[in-house]
Parts: structure tokens; sequence; C-alpha cells
């Protein structure tokens, strides 16, 4: 049995945390759940973990924005999955978005961010 994919998570809101794990665990993911930019840069740079996707909020308490963090990953690992969650920057998407990266607007269902995820997944394993 392979082991399931580990999604980096950067969300300040601790109730959609919640949400978020509980949706991408029952999606099959594994998660790790962080507050901020910074952190989830570290651990990135760090390489100690094997993350196959970054869900990330748009808007994020600190210095980095969610923009600013999937940019950096991409940096890292051009071919990361990126996915969006924002209440209300969805029109800087086109803008400020990294390339093959999907965007859900808040309030999302739970099964959009599984299928948003499982979908990006494929996409980029039928690429590599």
């Amino acid at each position: 049995m392979s082991e399931s994919p580990l999604i980096l998570v950067v969300e300040d809101e601790y109730p959609l945390q919640g949400i978020v794990e509980a949706a991408l665990i029952d999606g099959g993911f594994q998660t790790d759940i962080l507050s901020s930019g910074e952190e989830a840069l570290t651990l990135v740079r760090g390489r100690v973990k094997n993350y196959r996707a970054l869900v990330t909020d748009v808007s994020l308490k600190g210095t980095m924005s969610g923009w600013d963090v999937a940019r950096q990953v991409r940096e890292i690992d051009p071919y990361c999955p990126v996915i969006y969650i924002t209440g209300l920057a969805a029109d800087e998407w086109s803008s400020r978005g990294v390339p093959n990266s999907v965007l859900l607007q808040k309030p999302f269902a739970p099964a959009q961010l599984v299928t948003a995820v499982s979908q990006l997944l494929n996409a980029g394993s039928a690429t590599a």
C-alpha cells in the first residue's frame, strides 16, 4: 500500500484549518497545517517532508500573502500543485496566482477542495 500524499496547508483561521484538514483526511490525504507563510517556506526549503501540493489562504497574517508563498514554493518545486482559498481576493488570481493553479472562493464545499487537489495531483503525475 502506498503512503497517502502529504498536503501542506497554510491557513491562519483556526476554524477553517479544522474544516480543511478533515476534508483532506477524509479524501485520503495527510496534512501539515501551518498558520504562516514563513513557517511553510521554512519546511519546504528544509525538504524534510515530501509535500505533494500546497493549499494556501491568500490573506495571511504576517508579512507574506498566499500569493507570495505559492510563488516561492514554485521556485523550489516548479510542478507543485497550488490551490488558493480566499474570501476576498478572487479577482486578483489571474494577475497574482501561479500558472496551473486552482482558486476556491470561500465558503466552499469540502468536496470541492478534495476534487481540486486530486485533479492537480493527477494532472501532475500524467506530465511527470
